[in-house]
């Protein structure tokens, strides 16, 4: 495992250089190195790794959630409610529709296969999004208006729906039936994530303020310990409450993050979001080749062009979703456009998810996990080119 991690990081690290300096983002050259490495083209990563690979990548994305919680402003999201809830689901539901509409004509799908396939792929990727939302948010683009705010909260939301609607369809595929309840789930899962993070948020400030007080000072380092074992523990309830109550242990991370920074002081709070951003630097790594070495290369050469056409056409139904939920706002229409770009990456549910399907032994598992496999390929690299091409042109300033 040592020598994998070693070569996690050096070469994630030299691709990612490699392609700063041609002015492409960081991630493109993750992920290629994932795939060179992965168990499909080389094999050198140990498969003590890559059996605990979903665990690593989970804790990479809670270590940017953490950080974007401390960078979230809430009275910043207040101003942008709607149009953040609408993005929770909207635009998903948008690409499903495109998926259920399409893929039986461009792939030979039946209707309840299209909608398996659709709900792998209509989630957004919070790990390309995120960072870069973060990245905006310190930097003041787009703060004017909560644009990267609101982005954040609404990538945050989207995998919670499309995983439930995921799990829905692939038991109607299996041959059982839909229930209401699999679709209240959702907002009980996005509602307790949030109350329960942000009770566990309070609770760490007031510890805090208390051990300062009894002139018991906690060093940061020591808090970002703590504060990262509560957060591994709140998305660990998720698993121990699944299948009697439904709640979001990521959401309950971010919810957790941004109490934190609304109880503590401007300096502990830049402090903490400091340190967040040093362990990113690794988990950053960590996230993205291992992102990479899930995706099976072999699949791509089996889906043709069909699929190509069958990934953009979905965009466009998500693009129109996203259109959508920001109708009547002020928002112009360059940075209704960035908006748009913003939603385009996947990369991280789909690695997830791509391959159950095929586990299950559903008849659609191998051409769904083939089309998972081109949209990563195609929407990751394209979303963050976008994004980091884009901002400066299509976002205000406010720094």
């Amino acid at each position: 495992m040592l020598t994998s991690l070693a070569f996690v990081f050096l070469a994630g690290l030299a691709a990612a250089t490699v392609c700063s300096a041609i002015k492409l983002p960081r991630i493109i050259g993750m992920l290629l190195v994932g795939i060179v490495l992965g168990p499909h083209i080389l094999n050198v990563l140990d498969g003590s790794i890559l059996s605990i690979s979903s665990e690593l990548r989970q804790m990479a994305l809670i270590i940017i959630l953490l950080k974007a919680g401390l960078s979230l402003d809430l009275s910043d999201l207040r101003q942008v409610g709607r149009p953040a809830v609408l993005l929770s689901c909207l635009p998903a539901t948008c690409e499903l529709a495109g998926y259920i509409l399409l893929a039986p004509y461009l792939l030979g799908v039946n209707r309840i296969e299209a909608a398996v396939m659709g709900a792998v792929l209509a989630a957004v990727s919070p790990a390309v999004v995120v960072p870069r939302m973060v990245f905006l948010m310190e930097n003041r683009w787009g703060t004017d208006k909560s644009i990267p705010q609101m982005l954040l909260a609404g990538a945050s939301c989207d995998d919670i729906y499309v995983i439930v609607l995921f799990t829905t369809f692939t038991s109607i595929a299996q041959g059982g039936n839909a229930r209401a309840a699999d679709f209240l789930n959702i907002p009980v899962s996005i509602v307790l994530g949030i109350a329960v993070g942000a009770a566990a948020g309070y609770a760490l400030s007031r510890f805090f303020e208390a051990a300062f007080a009894r002139n018991h000072m906690v060093r940061g380092s020591v808090k970002i310990i703590i504060v990262l074992s509560v957060s591994f523990l709140l998305v660990a309830l998720e698993t121990v409450l699944k299948g009697k109550i439904a709640l979001s242990g990521l959401l309950a991370v971010t919810s957790m993050a941004c109490m934190l920074a609304r109880k503590t002081t401007g300096e502990v709070r830049a402090r903490l979001s400091e340190k967040f951003g040093k362990l990113w630097i690794a988990a950053e790594l960590i996230l993205f080749v291992l992102v990479g070495a899930a995706v099976d290369i072999r699949y791509v050469s089996e889906t043709g062009l069909a699929a190509v056409l069958m990934v953009f056409t979905a965009l466009i139904f998500r693009a129109a979703g996203v259109v959508l939920c920001l109708a009547g706002t002020k928002l112009s229409r360059r940075e209704r456009l960035f908006c748009v770009i913003a939603y385009l990456p996947k990369a991280t549910v789909q690695a997830a998810i791509g391959s159950v399907p095929l586990a299950m032994g559903l008849p659609c598992g191998k051409i769904v996990l083939s089309v998972a496999v081109l949209a990563i390929l195609i929407t990751a690299p394209l979303g963050a080119l976008g994004m980091d091409a884009a901002y400066r042109k299509l976002l205000k300033y406010e720094g």
